[in-house]
């Protein structure tokens, strides 16, 4: 497999190719037949550009570029970053906590692996322990490639005083080591289960038993008929207890008995400035609240959430969630989640509700699924088809789910390979990443396509402001008995409004410029 560096200059070079193809305006058609709406959501849509955005998105670069390249949780460029944002949103007048919260920093020191002397790349995984400097040297045991590979004790038999070999899928990369290390295992290489690299983490600092690194499925693959062979693998990483914080900003008007929650996590990984991950989320719902403000004609409150240390496990969002007690979970009506919306190599994907794909987890909260199809209406109306993407937990809807409460939004794609079907259906590249940049230093300013940006923050707006206006398809809770009689009056031309929408969108004046999982 091409390494990241290669996969970036063949994807830019393709997508240069390919750029007259990728995105096309909406064509009449596809304007036809459109999802009702409420008037702020389509002036929240109109308000909301691309070049606001970018803006946005340049502080992001700068904060990262003046503090050593990074916006890791805890650092100098995180703490600008969220003074930036919280700050903004104390001048409009919302409601702003910065949420203060210890956790385990983590930074990779050493990784490097050999199997009979070959190189084999690999990552380590969060929370893992260290190997001594130099490395640790056994024998490679592979762990059979079940159902459920390397989740019971009984896969683990002969791997006493070896380093196991297992395929991920079915549990979680922590109970994996775990079992290994409970069976003997002195380290534990896990290789993915599709295409790219693997990222993980243990999930949490106390979890790590043995030494634990993800490699390629490619390189499982050939390793996994090796059985026996000589592996050198040193996997070292600095651990510091620390502090950061989430900022949560809330409208002044609107049921806070109700609330409409967005959120997107803001730190990067330690080793790039995350302008797509997750700059790109997190300068979108910045403008997206600061083009609504903080008293809007709406029915329920909109609570904004930029969380922090994501990458070290989620762990802004759920401490966050964790904190509140059940009266104050009850009071979330729904959580909308924006992680990775602007990739070069973009996907078009809406979290999969109602699980209509079978694929993974299961289905969302009851909810769920109406907030999928809002995303899927809106995106369609506008000409752009969507797929679904599974709840993998591996972004900060995951705590929000395991209370109950409904969840969605959208995801452009990470190390994921694009399809051919893809690449026809979106442009693009096949065969390549949906961003070849993610959590590298390369995911800077020119690793973004802004025109999918553009499209995504339209669709985010309008989500947004409608679910501000009445969650009764999600909770049963109509709007106030004005709006709704508003509504009603509405309704014979709702429809045109939103092509008329629609057509500014795409035709009008309206700006148009061109993370670890845990199992």
């Amino acid at each position: 497999m091409p390494s990241l560096k290669t996969s970036r200059k063949v994807l830019l070079a393709g997508l240069a190719a390919a750029s007259a193809l990728a995105f096309t305006a909406v064509p009449a058609s596809a304007q036809a037949d459109l999802p009702d709406g409420p008037a702020l959501a389509r002036n929240l849509a109109r308000k909301v550009t691309v070049s606001g955005i970018n803006r946005h998105l340049i502080a992001l670069q700068r904060f990262a570029d003046r503090t050593g390249g990074t916006r890791v949780a805890s650092s100098a460029g995180h703490q600008q970053s969220a003074e930036y944002i919280a700050t903004k949103m104390e001048s409009l007048g919302f409601v702003v906590t910065r949420q203060e919260f210890p956790f385990t920093f983590t930074q990779t020191l050493a990784e490097r692996m050999t199997a009979n002397g070959t190189a084999v790349p690999i990552d380590i995984m969060v929370y893992s322990p260290s190997t001594p400097v130099g490395g640790i040297t056994a024998p490679l045991a592979v762990v059979p490639a079940d159902a459920t590979p390397g989740c019971e004790a009984t896969d683990f038999t002969g791997v006493a005083g070896k380093i196991a070999l297992i395929k991920r899928g079915s549990c979680t990369f922590a109970v994996k080591q775990q079992l290994a290390a409970e069976a003997g295992a002195v380290g534990a290489i896990v290789y993915n289960n599709a295409p790219g690299p693997l990222a993980g983490t243990l999930g949490d600092p106390a979890a790590g038993r043995i030494p634990t690194g993800g490699i390629t499925q490619a390189d499982g693959e050939a390793l996994a008929t090796q059985a026996g062979a000589t592996i050198n693998l040193e996997l070292r990483a600095l651990r510091e207890e620390r502090t950061t914080y989430n900022v949560i900003a809330e409208t002044q008007t609107g049921r806070h008995d109700n609330v409409v929650m967005a959120g997107a996590h803001l730190d990067s990984v330690v080793d790039g400035p995350g302008i797509n991950d997750n700059g790109t989320g997190s300068a979108t719902l910045l403008e997206i609240a600061t083009q609504l403000g903080s008293n809007p004609r709406t029915n329920n409150a909109i609570r904004f959430a930029w969380w922090s240390a994501e990458e070290f496990g989620l762990l802004g969002s759920e401490f966050y969630v964790t904190s509140l007690d059940f009266e104050e979970q009850l009071n979330i009506a729904l959580y909308l989640n924006f992680d990775m919306i602007g990739s070069p190599n973009a996907a078009r994907f809406v979290y999969d509700g109602d699980d209509s794909d079978a694929v993974g987890a299961g289905p969302g909260p009851y909810g769920s699924a109406q907030i999928e199809g809002a995303f899927e209406d809106f995106l369609g109306a506008t000409g752009v088809e969507t797929e679904g993407t599974d709840f993998t937990g591996r972004s900060d809807y995951g705590e929000f789910i395991n209370q109950g409460i409904p969840a969605g939004g959208l995801f452009t794609g990470a190390e994921g390979v694009k399809t051919e079907a893809q690449a026809e259906k979106w442009g693009g590249v096949a065969g390549m990443p949906y961003d070849p940049c993610y959590h590298q230093r390369c995911d800077n300013l020119g690793n973004l396509d802004r025109t999918v940006l553009d499209s995504n923050a339209d669709a985010v707006a309008w989500v947004t402001a409608t679910y501000g206006i009445s969650t009764e398809d999600i909770n049963g809770i109509p709007p106030t008995a004005s709006a709704k009689a508003v509504a009603v009056a509405k309704a014979s031309n709702a429809k045109a409004r939103l092509a008329a929408t629609v057509a500014a969108l795409n035709h009008g004046p309206h700006d148009n410029d061109s993370h670890f999982v845990t199992q």
